[in-house]
């Protein structure tokens, strides 16, 4: 893959409007204007997967999203997230009796690259007596299947965009609201002297990923979700055409071999886990379940079973439906070659 020339300036710094941190663009900012000018440094959104904490996210997508290679697709999440955010914003304000205020993306005064786009500035911290100590507020909105996450505090992906922030920021301290599968409402502090030298290895990170990547135009290794890669390629990919001559590209050739053994060993897995259950099935008979010094085993249990349609009597009987409903979303597969199986 051959990197775009990437950005070596970003746009002109303004005002300063957190104590290491000037404006670049407002709150009203237009998206595209946004989407160019989040190449030019690395954002709290960028730290979770530079630290390999998030699985929907590799470092590969950083960079390649930085040399603008990657297709604009923030997905569902990010767009229920972007609406929720003002209401649960104006939630933390009231209670709190604190005030904020938009802000939009910030550089650090001496290291521009790194960025932030700031959800909201507080004017009025509540946990100030004259209200004067600069913070700010971070806010999400997660599913309830991730609840038990923020029981003990912010999880680690969203405590590292914090402390990304407050590093941009130079803050002592932000506050953060998030509300979990629309009815459960959290907050909380991230205080910057409790998280100093992971701050520290957060600045490392995002300073040596910026130089010796972005600005090389050097690709990391690829690293990190093996689906939520390909799932990206897809998306820089959604049609193929022609070849390409690996010969000499050893690493090719290796990945290659690494998929067929990886192949082959999980068709023998399967077989062998299919073989096993059998193998108990035949021990219960007509038994639900075992026992082992009057202790249960392993049962059988009866599951509810999944919704199903039988396609071919729905285009039968309701061919109208049929044409309105059933869509064929296209996939693929990696078809490897009879000479190169099991190589």
């Amino acid at each position: 893959m051959t990197p775009m020339a990437g950005p070596t300036t970003g746009p002109a710094p303004g005002r300063r409007v957190t104590p290491t941190g000037r404006l670049i663009l407002p709150a009203d900012a237009d998206r595209a204007d946004w989407l160019r000018a989040r190449t030019y440094g690395i954002g709290s959104s960028d730290t979770p997967a530079l630290l390999g904490v998030v699985k929907e996210r590799t470092p590969t997508h950083v960079y390649l999203d930085k040399r603008g290679e990657l297709p604009d697709d923030a997905g569902e999440p990010a767009f229920w997230g972007t609406i929720h955010e003002e209401p649960v914003a104006r939630h933390w304000a009231m209670r709190n009796r604190s005030v904020i205020r938009r802000v939009g993306l910030v550089a650090h005064v001496d290291h521009p690259h790194r960025m932030t786009t700031l959800d909201r500035r507080v004017t009025e911290c509540p946990l100030a007596e004259d209200g004067r100590i600069p913070c700010a507020l971070e806010v999400k909105t997660r599913s309830a299947f991730k609840a038990a996450r923020w029981h003990a505090g912010p999880p680690d992906d969203v405590l590292a965009q914090i402390l990304h922030q407050i590093s941009v920021c130079g803050y002592e301290h932000m506050h953060y609201a998030v509300l979990i599968g629309g009815n459960e409402y959290h907050q909380g502090v991230v205080r910057a002297d409790q998280y100093a030298d992971v701050t520290a290895d957060i600045e490392a990170a995002v300073d040596r990923f910026w130089f010796d990547h972005v600005r090389a135009a050097v690709p990391p290794p690829l690293a990190g979700d093996g689906d939520a890669l390909a799932a990206m390629f897809r998306r820089m990919h959604p049609t193929r055409a022609g070849a390409v001559d690996i010969d000499r590209h050893g690493d090719a050739l290796d990945a290659l071999a690494d998929y067929e053994r990886e192949r082959t060993a999980e068709g023998a897995a399967k077989k062998a886990k299919a073989t096993a259950r059998a193998r108990l099935l035949a021990v219960l008979g007509p038994a639900q379940q075992a026992l082992i010094g009057g202790e249960r085993a392993f049962s059988v249990e009866p599951t509810a079973g999944r919704p199903a349609v039988d396609l071919e009597l729905l285009a039968e009987r309701y061919p109208d439906a049929y044409a309105a409903c059933v869509i064929a979303k296209p996939g693929e597969r990696l078809d490897i070659a009879k000479t190169f199986k099991g190589i």
